[in-house]
């Protein structure tokens, strides 16, 4: 599984519905599943971004398909980083010449 870390923030729709947003997060995390993965946090934050996910997908095909088709709704806009684990970061460092 790829590991990714979602920042969002809400559209003027997704503020002006704000009371439909756990049913929105609901529906993301059923999505996710759907396609093979799961979000794993979710925080709503103060600062840039109004919230951060952590999420889990197959692969870049299947995470960006989801979060296009959740962002296609038009509550929320997304900056993706894509995470590699400490396990991953110590053999990419070890595997160095």
């Amino acid at each position: 599984m790829a590991n990714y870390i979602a920042l969002l923030k809400f559209t003027d729709s997704g503020i002006r519905n704000i009371r439909e947003g756990p049913k929105r997060l609901d529906d993301a995390r059923r999505s996710f599943e759907a396609a093979g993965g799961n979000i794993v946090q979710f925080y709503l934050t103060l600062g840039q971004y109004d919230a951060v996910a952590i999420i889990s997908a197959p692969d870049d095909e299947a995470y960006t398909r989801t979060m296009l088709m959740l962002a296609a709704k038009g509550n929320i806009s997304s900056t993706t980083l894509k995470a590699l684990s400490e396990d991953q970061y110590r053999h990419i460092v070890s595997s160095m010449p």
